[in-house]
């Protein structure tokens, strides 16, 4: 995006915490009496965007909200294992979770969403922090906006902004680009990979495209009940150019994993399947 890469560092005055790398140890959940993964081990390099592929309903969003300490908040569920951060100063307090909708309330402004976290917590928000974020994300001069207002490419990049407010050492991120056009989703792509540089994200996504692209490592989440069935690290560093042989080779490839997890996962059982929360 024009004049994204211009702009100086987000704030010269703050320090952000060492992003720490991440180990899921032994983690299971279950939800309505349906396992959707056990004893499932995980490890997020520190600094590095992992992108998490897997079928629709496989246990994505489930795996994503058990890392940022959402699950097992209601009766329906049932959670064990745990986190291991890489300092002792990170844990659940240092996640910023960014979730598929953009959840901005239609009564504030632009700017107000984006500092909406400071203002929750009773803290004096830095404004021109907020200012500045937004201009990243190609937002300068709608800061006075209501979320009406504005198209959903443009909701996206608020959520977005957001969600880097935070200033978190980790990201969560779950498809936060799927509904949108071809376009805007290219320019949110570059811009995730760049504002996000640095920090531990792991990011949820329906498309080997986007994965390749963006992604340090990809991980494929397949079976019932879930596990990590794959890990994938292509050569070269994000942004890739996913026109080259080699890029679209490993396209090939998870496309043909992930389709063949979906046929075993449909032929696998005739009991109706009960909705777990992707």
């Amino acid at each position: 995006m024009a004049g994204v890469s211009d702009l100086p560092p987000t704030s010269s005055r703050r320090q952000s915490r060492k992003a720490p790398g991440i180990g899921l140890r032994e983690a299971s959940l279950s939800y309505q009496g349906k396992v959707v993964f056990e004893n499932l081990n995980l490890d997020l390099p520190a600094g590095r965007l992992t992108c998490l592929l897997g079928p629709s309903g496989v246990g994505k969003s489930s795996l994503l909200r058990y890392i940022a300490g959402l699950s097992g908040s209601d009766s329906e569920s049932t959670v064990s294992g745990h986190l291991e951060f890489g300092d002792s100063e990170s844990g659940t307090s240092g996640i910023a979770y960014l979730a598929q909708q953009d959840l901005l309330l239609p009564w504030l402004n632009v700017l107000d969403n984006v500092m909406l976290g400071s203002r929750l917590r009773g803290e004096t928000a830095d404004r021109d922090r907020a200012m500045d974020l937004l201009a990243r994300v190609g937002l300068a001069g709608q800061e006075k906006q209501r979320p009406v207002q504005l198209s959903g490419g443009m909701r996206q990049r608020v959520a977005l902004a957001r969600t880097l407010m935070e200033d978190r050492p980790v990201v969560l991120m779950d498809e936060p680009f799927s509904a949108l056009d071809a376009i805007t989703r290219y320019e949110l792509q570059h811009l995730a990979s760049s504002l996000l540089a640095g920090k531990t994200t792991l990011l949820v996504t329906h498309d080997p495209l986007e994965a390749l692209r963006i992604g340090h490592r990809l991980l494929l989440l397949t079976g019932s009940p879930a596990r990590i069935t794959e890990s994938i690290d292509p050569p070269d560093a994000p942004l890739r150019d996913v026109a080259t042989p080699a890029t679209a080779a490993l396209q090939a490839t998870i496309m043909r994993r992930l389709t063949e997890a979906r046929r075993i996962a449909t032929a696998g059982s005739d009991e109706p399947r009960r909705q777990v929360p992707e």
